[in-house]
C-alpha cells in the first residue's frame, strides 16, 4: 500500500464559516453532488452536530448507526461509518447530535486537533477510491472546526450577500493562518463563493464590490443566487440538482464545480 504520507488523492475541501446560515451545508450537498455529476467520486463529512447534510441527502436518524463521532473518537472501521447516499458516486459520513459533545471529549486528547486528519487517511481509505471530501463543518471556530482545517487542503468560505457579511470574515482569515502556522502548513484558501445573491438588491451588489475589492481573486465568479427550489430541495432529501435540474440554483452550483476543478491543482497529504 502507498504511504498515506505521500502526495495522494483525495483532496479534501473544508466549507467554513463560523456565521450560522449562510449557506455551508447547501454549498456541501449541492457542491458535492454537482462533481459527482462530473464523474468525480465525492465523500462528503458532516462534521456538524445538526447533522443537516446528512438529512439533506436523505439518511434517516435510524440508518446513522456510525457516524463522525464514531470516526474521531471510536475504533470503528471506515467500511462501517461510510454511507453511500441514493445519489451516483455520493458517499457521506453522517453525523448526529452525539457530535455537540465530541468538543469536550476531544480536550483531553493529546492529538485532539489531528484526529480527523489521521482518520481520513487511513489505508482503508484507498479501497473506497475517492477523488473530493468535502467537510461541512459547524457554525463555530470550535475543535471540530480546527479538526478540519487540520485534516483538509484547503478551505472554501460561503459567504452571505447581506449587510455585515463580512464581519468575522478576518477572524475565520487569522484562524487559517494559525492553523497553517501551528498544524497544517500547507492549508490555503480555495476560495469565497457569494451565496443568497439577489442580484435585484443593491445591498447584495455592495457586498460583491466589497468582497471582490478586499479579496480580489480568492472571490469566485460563480455567485449562488437566493432561489426557492435551493430552499425546498433540503425538505425533500434531495441535492437541488436532483430536485430541480433546470432551475437557477442548480446551475451555479454546476458553475461553481466547473470553476472548482478548473483552478484545482494536486493535493499534497
Amino acid at each position: 500500500m502507498p504511504d498515506p504520507t505521500c502526495n495522494v488523492t483525495p483532496k479534501i475541501i473544508a466549507i467554513a464559516n463560523q456565521k450560522g446560515g449562510v449557506g455551508k451545508t447547501t454549498t456541501t450537498i449541492n457542491l458535492g453532488a454537482a462533481l459527482a455529476e462530473n464523474g468525480k467520486r465525492v465523500l462528503i463529512v458532516d462534521l456538524d452536530p445538526q447533522g443537516n447534510a446528512s438529512t439533506g441527502l436523505g439518511i434517516d436518524l435510524e440508518a446513522r448507526e456510525y457516524t463522525t463521532y464514531d470516526l474521531l473518537l471510536d475504533d470503528v472501521p471506515l467500511t462501517d461509518i461510510i454511507q453511500k447516499t441514493a445519489h451516483e458516486n455520493l458517499n457521506i459520513i453522517p453525523a448526529t447530535v452525539d457530535l455537540s459533545s465530541a468538543d469536550l471529549e476531544l480536550m483531553s486528547n493529546e492529538k485532539r486537533s489531528f484526529l480527523l486528519h489521521d482518520a481520513l487517511r487511513q489505508h482503508a481509505m484507498e479501497g473506497f477510491d475517492i477523488d473530493v471530501i468535502l467537510i461541512d463543518c459547524p457554525p463555530s471556530l470550535n475543535l471540530l472546526t480546527i479538526n478540519a482545517m487540520v485534516a483538509a487542503h484547503s478551505v472554501l468560505i460561503p459567504l452571505q450577500s447581506e449587510f455585515f457579511a463580512l464581519e468575522g470574515l478576518s477572524q475565520l482569515m487569522l484562524t487559517v493562518r494559525e492553523v497553517r502556522q501551528s498544524a497544517n502548513t500547507a492549508l490555503r484558501i480555495e476560495g469565497v463563493v457569494l451565496t443568497m445573491v439577489d442580484t435585484r438588491n443593491n445591498l447584495s451588489a455592495q457586498v460583491e464590490k466589497d468582497a471582490r475589492d478586499n479579496l480580489g481573486d480568492l472571490v469566485f465568479r460563480t455567485r449562488i443566487p437566493r432561489n426557492v427550489r435551493l430552499s425546498e430541495a433540503p425538505s425533500y432529501a434531495l441535492p437541488v440538482l436532483n430536485y430541480d435540474s433546470q432551475s437557477k440554483g442548480a446551475q451555479a452550483y454546476r458553475d461553481l464545480a466547473r470553476e472548482l476543478l478548473e483552478k484545482s491543482t494536486p493535493a499534497a497529504a
